[in-house]
This record gives structure tokens, C-alpha cells and sequence, in this order.
């Protein structure tokens, strides 16, 4: 009796599982979507030169402080105390503890902008881009400015997320990165033609705000309460932010990382920092579809697992959701390389030279090594949060952080800017491989052999694709069909479907179990629908 009772319900958490992440997965393609036509514009209007450097380098001091203090850090520590109260059904508990985290995060926030605003001409030229020359450094520290006012925002959108999804909604929080990209796409087509790229950061402004509105929503749906009083002798607000402090010491580990990888790239010439950017900005197209979607729609099943102490449960979840990143960001890392230089030329459609698009496919081509474990780290990093453990994935980072830091001093030197791309991926990677190792031990196992299958499958699946695909690449440049943007739309759109189709082939032959699972879940879904 209890195992027949076990199964429908594994079966259904997995399920909703699967739904969770197709709702986040299309939301996010979305919101990645209307990033893209934003870069379309950007691309035409300023390439890789000045004017996209300074904005880039302006975001970095407002996403390090909407990073640190109500980014990541507090989301991890926070949803596990809130899921707490609202599985003792103590709703008193829980908004009191979320008005005490919402109004401290706010105050700190603020108080941290306002000295960043002061400081900004002074962070500008000592800190993340002291290779500008006086113009540029002006332009970044009026950006830095206005770029702070999104970043109060999100200080109270970032908790709404947390508030949202412990509540098992996800679509909402899904749906606010898309409204956000909405704020800065009218940015773009607006306000860009009048205050040039001043406007782009009004636009992220706006978009902050409309991010925090499409979740009112659902505040209202769960009749939140807010107090205004900050709570400091709260205990839970005490417990929130013993959570925070390792997972922010990690995140701002990686973060300085990123900022002392501007400052070299600010040394290595005019439009390096933007190669930099447009090489991330690329691979994050797929690490946010694949690693981010599954780490955050399973964090809440890993929490709710830990806390009643389901080990073997938490080991199949987890397992599960990085055979499926395995599989899914295997070929993908694949096909960026394999693409990459034809998606590049979609993007910028004249606006780079020969030697902007090679610098920008080299940085891609080194950031993509690390899409892999980028998006592992997702799903691992969040095991341990899941158990309330901050400590341990922060000393990885810090050993990941240290790869990264001596690895861009050295490889920037050989290899220039895509040095630092590389530096990037062997710091994750080694976080990543630390991570796992002690997740073993503590976990008893991961289900390594499950895991080493869909790996080798995975990798073995890719090969072939790859070899598909570039060989369809020599073809249309063999039949000489010209440069235009259709041709290219046309030759990426192939080469993605004739790769889709070669991987699917492939993995069916090697009876990948990842794919009969997939199979396995539409044919119940059609099914139930026959039935009702």
C-alpha cells in the first residue's frame, strides 16, 4: 500500500516538475528573445565600440550590489525560513518575517546606492575601468547613476520572486525578466535616438519597475501583509541573514571577479569589454534556458526534500535535474561553436569588422567551455543551500574564484581578451568538481553511474551532431549564396534543425534514458487529455 501510494506521487511531483520548467524555460526564451532584438539595435548602433563599453561598465557596481545583497544571497536564504513558516501554516509568521526582510533589504540597499552614486566618478577610474580616458569614464559614471535607481527596485522585486515562488507559483516570477526586458527594448526604440545610450539605462529603470509590477498580482492572490517596521530583533530575520552571509561572501567573490576582468579588459584595447560582454551575454542564452530554469524550479523540491529528511529523494531530484542539464547543454555548447560565427553575423548584420567579429566568436568560443558546468552549478550550488549549508559552496568558490583571478592575469596576457573567457570556465569548472566530490560523501552517492551514462551518451550524441552540422555549414558556403540576412536566418535555421533532428536520431539509437522519460511524459500527458 505505501509504495502503490509513493508512486502516483512521485510521478505527479514529476510532472509538475516538468511543467515548472517548461513554464520557466518559455518565459525565459522570451525574455531572452526580446534581449536579442534589443541587441540587434545595439549591435547597429554602437558595435563594440566607446559608448556600449561605458554602459556595460557602468552595470557592473549596480548588478554587484543588487548581487550581494538582494540578489541570489537573500533568495537562497530566504525561501527555505519563509517555506517554513507556510508548512507550519503560521502565515502571521511568514509575512511578518517577509515585511522585516523587504524593508531592512530595502534601507540597506539604499543606503549602500547612495554612497555608490557619490563615489561613482571615483569608482569609474579607480576601480572597474581605469583604462578609459576622462570622456568615457564621465559618460560610465553618469550610466552608474541612473542604473542605481533599478537596482533599489529590484532590492523588492528580487524578495516578491522568493515570496512567489515558496507559494509553488512560477509563473509570475517567470514572467518579470520578460517585463524587465520590455522596460529597456522601449528604452532602445524610444529614449536611445534621443539620449543616446543614456536611454538604454532609463529603459532598465522602467523595467525594473514594470518587473516588480507583474508580480503584484500575485501578492494580492495571497492576500500578502506588509508592516513597516524593520524587525532587526526578529529571529527569523536573524536567521535569514546568517544564511545570507556565506552565499554573499561566494557571490561577491565572483562578482570582484567579474569587475577585475573589466578592468584588464578596459587595458586591452577599445571594444574588449565589449567582447567580453557580447561573449557572455551570448552564452548565457542557453545556461539561463537550461541551468537557471531547473535550478530554480527545483530548489523548492530539494528544500522541501531536505527538510524531512528524504536522502534518497533529494539524491534522485538533484540526479535528475543534472542528467537533464547534461543532456540538454552538451550539444548546445556544441552548437554555439559550431554556429557560432554565422549567429554572430545575424547579431551585428555589418555593423562589426572582420577582426570585432573574431574577437567576439574567440570570447564565445571560451565562455561556451563553461555553459556546461555553469548550469550544473545551478542545480548543485542549490543542494547545499537546500540543506541550509552556505558555508561549503562558498570555500569552492573562493578556490574557483582564485583559478579565475590568476588565470586572467596570465592567460589575458597570451591570449588577450578571450583569456579571460577561459580563466572564467576553469574557475566554475573547478568549483563545480569540488562541489560534487562532497556532495557524494555527505549524500552518500549522486547516482555517479546514472550520471557518467547521460554524459558519455550526451557527448558521443554531440560529436556526431557537430560533424552534421559543420558539414551543412561547407555547404552553403560551398553553393556561395550570398551574405545577406536571410541567407544566414535560412543557414542557422537548417543547421539547428538538421542538428535537433541528427542529436534526437543519435540518442534514440544509444536508448538515452533522459529521452524516453521526455517520451514517457508527453504520451501520459496525451493520454489523461484522451481520458478527460
Amino acid at each position: 500500500m505505501t509504495v502503490q501510494a509513493e508512486r502516483p506521487s512521485r510521478s505527479a511531483a514529476t510532472r509538475s516538475i516538468a511543467v515548472n520548467t517548461v513554464i520557466v524555460i518559455l518565459a525565459f526564451g522570451t525574455a531572452k528573445a526580446i534581449s536579442l532584438a534589443q541587441t540587434f539595435i545595439i549591435a547597429n548602433m554602437f558595435g563594440i565600440g566607446r559608448e556600449w563599453d561605458s554602459y556595460v561598465t557602468a552595470n557592473r557596481i549596480p548588478e554587484l550590489i543588487f548581487t550581494l545583497i538582494a540578489g541570489g544571497a537573500l533568495a537562497h536564504a530566504f525561501i527555505p525560513i519563509f517555506s517554513g513558516f507556510l508548512a507550519r501554516d503560521d502565515r502571521d509568521g511568514a509575512w511578518a518575517t517577509a515585511s522585516h526582510v523587504i524593508n531592512s533589504i530595502f534601507v540597506t540597499t539604499l543606503a549602500i546606492s547612495v554612497i555608490a552614486f557619490i563615489a561613482a566618478p571615483w569608482l569609474v577610474a579607480n576601480v572597474v575601468a581605469p583604462g578609459f580616458d576622462t570622456a568615457a569614464q564621465a559618460q560610465t559614471a553618469e550610466l552608474m547613476r541612473i542604473l542605481l535607481v533599478s537596482t533599489l527596485i529590484f532590492s523588492v522585486s528580487g524578495i516578491v520572486m522568493g515570496i512567489l515562488q515558496s507559494h509553488g507559483n512560477f509563473l509570475l516570477p517567470a514572467l518579470a525578466p520578460i517585463m524587465f526586458d520590455v522596460g529597456i527594448l522601449l528604452g532602445v526604440i524610444f529614449l536611445l535616438p534621443i539620449m543616446g545610450v543614456a536611454g538604454i539605462a532609463v529603459g532598465a529603470v522602467l523595467g525594473a519597475a514594470l518587473h516588480l509590477a507583474i508580480q503584484v498580482p500575485g501578492l494580492i492572490r495571497f492576500r500578502a501583509r506588509w508592516v513597516p517596521v524593520l524587525g532587526w530583533r526578529d529571529p527569523a530575520l536573524r536567521q535569514v541573514v546568517r544564511l545570507m552571509l556565506p552565499r554573499i561572501a561566494g557571490l561577491g567573490v565572483f562578482s570582484i571577479n567579474f569587475i577585475v576582468m573589466n578592468n584588464i579588459a578596459s587595458r586591452l584595447g577599445e571594444g574588449s569589454v565589449s567582447a567580453l560582454d557580447w561573449g557572455w551575454r551570448l552564452m548565457q542564452i542557453p545556461q539561463t534556458l537550461i541551468g537557471t530554469a531547473m535550478g530554480t524550479v527545483i530548489f523548492p523540491t530539494l528544500a522541501a526534500l531536505s527538510a524531512v529528511g528524504d536522502e534518497n529523494g533529494k539524491r534522485n531530484a538533484m540526479s535528475g535535474a543534472l542528467r537533464f542539464i547534461l543532456v540538454a547543454t552538451i550539444p548546445s555548447a556544441f552548437g554555439l561553436i559550431v554556429i557560432g560565427r554565422p549567429m554572430i553575423s545575424l547579431l551585428e548584420r555589418g555593423a562589426f569588422d572582420a577582426s570585432a567579429s573574431a574577437l567576439v566568436f574567440s570570447t564565445l568560443q571560451f565562455f561556451t567551455l563553461g555553459l556546461i558546468t555553469h548550469s550544473l552549478l545551478e542545480v548543485i550550488a542549490r543542494s547545499f543551500y537546500a540543506d541550509k549549508d552556505t558555508l561549503t559552496p562558498l570555500w569552492a568558490a573562493l578556490g574557483g574564484a582564485a583559478i579565475n583571478l590568476v588565470g586572467s592575469f596570465v592567460l589575458s596576457d597570451l591570449i588577450g581578451v578571450s583569456g579571460l573567457a577561459l580563466a572564467n570556465s576553469l574557475g566554475v569548472s573547478f568549483e563545480v568538481v569540488v562541489l560534487l566530490i562532497v556532495l557524494r560523501r555527505r549524500w552518500h552517492g549522486i547516482n555517479e553511474s546514472a550520471l557518467g551514462r547521460s554524459l558519455l551518451q550526451a557527448l558521443a550524441a554531440s560529436l556526431v551532431m557537430a560533424l552534421v552540422v559543420s558539414a551543412v555549414g561547407s555547404l552553403f558556403v560551398a553553393l556561395d549564396l550570398g551574405s545577406g540576412t536571410v541567407i544566414t536566418v535560412v543557414q542557422i535555421g537548417v543547421q539547428a534543425l538538421v542538428g535537433a533532428v541528427v542529436f534526437g536520431g543519435v540518442a534514440v539509437l544509444l536508448r538515452m534514458q533522459e529521452v524516453r522519460e521526455v517520451v514517457g511524459l508527453v504520451r501520459r500527458r496525451q493520454t489523461a487529455e484522451a481520458a478527460a
